[in-house]
Order: structure tokens, then C-alpha cells, then sequence
């Protein structure tokens, strides 16, 4: 059926049925600045079985792209990888008009369905390895649990060797391009995606890779259920997601503040300063004017974080707060740093600030604080900072 929303042809067999979200800035606190996909696959098997949905206002996009294709009534089987709903939320809308023969979605994903819809369909719960026949080609389920919800799992595709991975291997990204190898963009809003979503579960992330090369499975293509089909290198995002995984240092440096009379941005700058002179790779951070995902992604590969922060009523500026409440989730490993900053005369946020790091597990250093306006001799105790933080970064990396 003619119309202005068609689907892509992925293979002979699997088209694209999602839809793009131009319009998104925010994904649970994230800085999704360049918006994002909500993919869902169409299998024209004997037995048509669409895998995912996407979020709810873009139901009526989704069934479009599926009536250019079959009538969405024809559909006998709809798999849920994940019930996050983004992925979810047209799932009502869906099988209300499909009223397919089964709903199936691992056991975890039973639960968390009905504990969104709170409705009568029977969804079958499908075990790690099952498998389900198409008539013709054959999907098999892998449990990914906490990859990165409980009821998480991968659909493989027998025969076009198709993985679809739901918000594995994915990143947040809108573009009229569906493939990899069309999107420059990719491996930066990887990075980003990976940093800002799994990165807490990367020691799961490593088994589930270990798993997946064990099984032996050749991944022709991976289906992810936001951003571009990794169809030109599969291996190379599987390869990264790896490498992301191991949170291995850097010889890198995150110099990251926020300022109220320019004090604490003197403070972070002399420091910078001794990072570079010591031969580290340094970025600057103003939380004025950088997002805490921003910085987040740029820890990912990473190796030193210098943090800094003015007093404010006895506590951390306000950004500088919620940027490390944030980084404290993300549980990035492997960091050396400190803290440092100006205060007026009772200083309690430089020590918040390196309690913080040393709750994150960062192997700090004496942090570097100034009462009001730095002199001299404050700006040497920085820049000292960069180069002591330096130092022990380069006994990390050996």
C-alpha cells in the first residue's frame, strides 16, 4: 500500500517498520541531541512476525510502514524483546488490530507487560535458547537479563543470521539513513549510548558477549531497536561494546566545574594546565555550558577525573551535585582524581566533592582548595593538582 511512510527493505524477509523521533532532548536525564529511532522489525515468514513496537504517539507511523508491506492482520506472531516503552508503548494499539496467535516475550518481560498494561492478553513466556518456528525460517531467544532490564533478550534470525537486540548494540539517533554505513554519526552516539545506559552493567555486558561468541551464531546483521542496522560492521560495534565493557584507563584527562565568581574555573584551568604539561590528553568542562552526558561519554574513555565546585549553604553548587549523583550510578571504573575549589569561609564542598569521588571509587589524590579569589601561590597548588593527578594516572597505565 502507497503512502508516505514505507517500510525498508532490511532483507528479502526483514524490513524496518519504526519510527524517528526528530523531536527528542531528553532520554531519563540524557542529552539526546540528536534525537532518536524506535525500531521495529517486520519477518514476512509463512507465519509474518513483528518484533518490537515503538513508543506510543507513534503507533499510527508504525502500522503504516506495516500495511506497505502485509495487512497488519496477517501478522501471527509479535515478540517483545523489551517492555521499556519505548519499545512497548503501541503495543496495546498493535495487538488490538493484529490480534495475533501469540505474544511472546521472555519471562521477565511477562511480568514487567502486565505490570505496564495491566490487561487480559496472554503473552507466552519464552525460555533462553527456545525457539519458534516462522514456517520457512526460525527466530531463537537469548535472555540478555539486565542488559539492560530484567526481562531483556536478543531474537536471532536463522538463515539471514539477523540479530535483533533490542537496545543492544543501539544509540539514540535520528536520521532518514537506516544503515551503518550511511551514518557518519554512528560510533560517537555508540559511545554515548553505551556510556550513559550500560556502562553500570558491563560486567554483565562482558559475560552476555562471551555467551553470544560461544554460541557460535554468525551475526550477518544486528537489529537494534534505536539507531542504524549494523549491517557494513557488525563486529566492529560488538568489538567496542567489549573494549567499553573492560573500562580500562586512558592516558586522559576530564577537567569538569562550575563557577561562581570565576574563582573555581582559575582553579580548574591552572590544573588543566599541569595535565597537559605532564603529557596527558585533557578536556575542559564548564558544567555551564556541557551536559552531565556529555561528560559522562568523555569518561568512557577516560582515565582522570578533576572535579571542581564553589560552597553554596554548606553544600556542592547545585550542577556540580547532580553531575556526580549521575556519574555515581554510571559506576565507571578504573579513575584517578581529585577535587578542588574556591569557597568563601566554610569550604564543605571540596570535601563532598572528593567523599564523592572516594564513594565512586576513584583513587584520588589531596584535593586543592582557596578562600575567595586565588593568588599565586593557589594557582601553582592547582596546577601541582594536574600534575600530581598525572602522575598517578601514568603508575595506572603501566
Amino acid at each position: 500500500m502507497k503512502g508516505p511512510f514505507q517500510a525498508v527493505p532490511v532483507t528479502d524477509k526483514v524490513y524496518w517498520v519504526g519510527a524517528v523521533d526528530w523531536d527528542i532532548r531528553d532520554f531519563h536525564g540524557y542529552a539526546t541531541s540528536r534525537g532518536t529511532t524506535y525500531n521495529a522489525y517486520l519477518v514476512m515468514a509463512d507465519k509474518p512476525t513483528l518484533i518490537d513496537t515503538v513508543k506510543a504517539p507513534f503507533a499510527d507511523e508504525m502500522l503504516a510502514r506495516i500495511r506497505s508491506v502485509c495487512d497488519p492482520k496477517s501478522i501471527r506472531y509479535v515478540v517483545s524483546n523489551h517492555s521499556e516503552m519505548d519499545h512497548s508503548g503501541a503495543l496495546p494499539q498493535a495487538l488490538a488490530l493484529i490480534q495475533p496467535e501469540k505474544v511472546l516475550a521472555s519471562a521477565m518481560g511477562v511480568k514487567a507487560l502486565q505490570a505496564h498494561f495491566h490487561w487480559d492478553v496472554p503473552v507466552q513466556a519464552v525460555k533462553d535458547g527456545e525457539t519458534l518456528d516462522l514456517g520457512g525460517e526460525r527466530l531463537t531467544f537469548m535472555e540478555t537479563r539486565m542488559v539492560h532490564w530484567p526481562d531483556s533478550m536478543f531474537s536471532y534470525l536463522q538463515g539471514a543470521g539477523v540479530l535483533f537486540s533490542n537496545d543492544g548494540f543501539g544509540m539514540h539517533l535520528a536520521s532518514a539513513r537506516r544503515f551503518d554505513d550511511e551514518t557518519p554519526e554512528r560510533f560517537v552516539e555508540a559511545a554515548k549510548y553505551y556510556a550513559n545506559i550500560l556502562l553500570p552493567f558491563s560486567d554483565i555486558v562482558l559475560a552476555l558477549l562471551d555467551k553470544v561468541a560461544k554460541s557460535g551464531l554468525p551475526l550477518k546483521l544486528i537489529a537494534p531497536d534505536h539507531g542504524p542496522v549494523w549491517r557494513r560492521e557488525p563486529e566492529r560495534i560488538v568489538s567496542l561494546w567489549a573494549e567499553w565493557a573492560r573500562q580500562k584507563p586512558r592516558n586522559k584527562a576530564v577537567v569538569v566545574f562550575d563557577t561562581m565568581w570565576g574563582s573555581t574555573d582559575k582553579l580548574g584551568r591552572a590544573a588543566a594546565e599541569g595535565l597537559v604539561q605532564a603529557g596527558v590528553e585533557t578536556l575542559v568542562m564548564p558544567l555551564r555550558g556541557n551536559h552531565r552526558s556529555d561528560v559522562a561519554t568523555e569518561l568512557l574513555e577516560a582515565g582522570a577525573i578533576l572535579v571542581g565546585s564553589p560552597t553554596i549553604n554548606k553544600q556542592l553548587f547545585p550542577t556540580v551535585a547532580d553531575l556526580l549523583s549521575y556519574l555515581k550510578g554510571l559506576r565507571r571504573k578504573n579513575l584517578t582524581g581529585a577535587a578542588f575549589g574556591s569557597y568563601g569561609w566554610g569550604g564543605e564542598s571540596i570535601k563532598l566533592a572528593q567523599d564523592a569521588l572516594t564513594e565512586m571509587g576513584v583513587a584520588t589524590v589531596e584535593p586543592v582548595k582557596c578562600q575567595y579569589v586565588p593568588d599565586a601561590a593557589a594557582l601553582d597548588a592547582a596546577h601541582a593538582l594536574g600534575q600530581k593527578v598525572a602522575a598517578k594516572l601514568k603508575e595506572a597505565l603501566r
